[in-house]
């Protein structure tokens, strides 16, 4: 386990792991490959995104780029345009910034592509091509005795983001996460993860809607992280939010062979943590409130997002 960075503020938004083969500067196919392994963070603390290179882990360098933004939560990368998209918590709506590859540190950065001001209380950003996905966890029906939340819809053209719809769950939302066109998303406050199957195409209309499965994982108090890749899982546990004991009760998950183990667990059923799940947890660990997590299965890398040790840190587990 490696500090990437330790900072007074908290870096609480998700992270987006790059990692690529770019000669799109040249058409000459003999030019060396060049490998660029970067980690996007969002910041909720003053807006402002911070981009690691985390190619030598041993000398992780950073930049941080400023926005208008004063709060930010959920952030994407997409390596085919070089931009980053974030959601505002104090704008209230989606900002793209281009170029960042080659942004200065300390830039302060204009959006090149935004949306209007739909959100309440975004939390995360799940992107499955141009259907940009935003968990928002404010109270829907006004009553705080009921679980809900809401999933804005957006489509992003070259002009901007639109808003295509709204989906109301009957449970808090935090973490989402695509795997191929299913939907899936943590169920705040609850140690349960539920799934949308074929989620963009199947509600298309502003509606209140039922998880197509949901399940219970074992050995999790109250999850918010959410990170997939080459099969593999990762769901963060905060254990209790605030109290004493609550800087070193957190944990993640980690499922291999994720969807196949998930198909086997019947709709209200529990993925038990014996056979299916690794937890990773204790005090060398800096775990308290672990509230988003990254993971590349090419190198085995976890990247936590930990808010409640040192004012908040970046931590990577190999």
């Amino acid at each position: 386990m490696k500090n990437l960075k330790l900072s007074a503020i908290a870096l609480l938004a998700v992270f987006s792991f790059y990692s690529c083969s770019s000669d799109d500067d040249s058409s000459d196919d003999t030019s060396p490959d060049v490998k660029r392994a970067e980690l996007y963070a969002s910041n909720n603390s003053n807006g402002n995104i911070t981009k690691y290179d985390v190619k030598d882990r041993n000398n992780v360098t950073s930049k941080t780029f400023l926005t208008l933004s004063l709060d930010s939560e959920g952030i994407f990368y997409d390596g085919s345009s070089d931009e980053v998209t974030q959601a505002s918590r104090s704008l209230l709506q989606l900002n793209s910034y281009a170029d960042v590859s080659v942004t200065e540190n300390g830039a302060l950065i204009n959006a090149n592509l935004s949306s209007a001001a739909n959100l309440v209380s975004p939390r995360d950003i799940a992107v499955n091509g141009n259907i940009y996905v935003v968990a928002d966890n404010a109270d829907v029906d006004g009553d705080p005795d009921t679980a809900d939340g809401r999933f804005f819809i957006y489509t992003k053209s070259s002009n901007g983001f639109t808003l295509r719809n709204t989906v109301t769950v009957n449970f808090k939302v935090w973490g989402i996460e695509f795997i191929g066109n299913d939907l899936f998303a943590v169920v705040d406050a609850t140690s349960d993860l539920a799934v949308f199957t074929n989620f963009a195409a199947s509600n298309t209309t502003n509606a209140t809607v039922e998880a197509s499965k949901r399940i219970t994982i074992e050995g999790i108090v109250r999850t918010h992280g959410i990170a997939f890749d080459g099969g593999t899982m990762i769901l963060t546990d905060i254990g209790a939010a605030m109290g004493a004991g609550s800087d070193t009760d957190g944990a993640f998950h980690v499922i291999t062979d994720f969807q196949n183990k998930f198909n086997a667990v019947a709709n209200g059923g529990i993925m038990a943590v014996s056979g299916n799940q690794v937890r990773v947890a204790g005090a060398n660990t800096f775990l308290g409130n672990p509230v988003a997590a990254e993971f590349d299965a090419e190198t085995n890398t976890v990247f936590i997002a930990e808010r409640a040790n040192a004012g908040g840190r970046v931590l990577a587990f190999t």
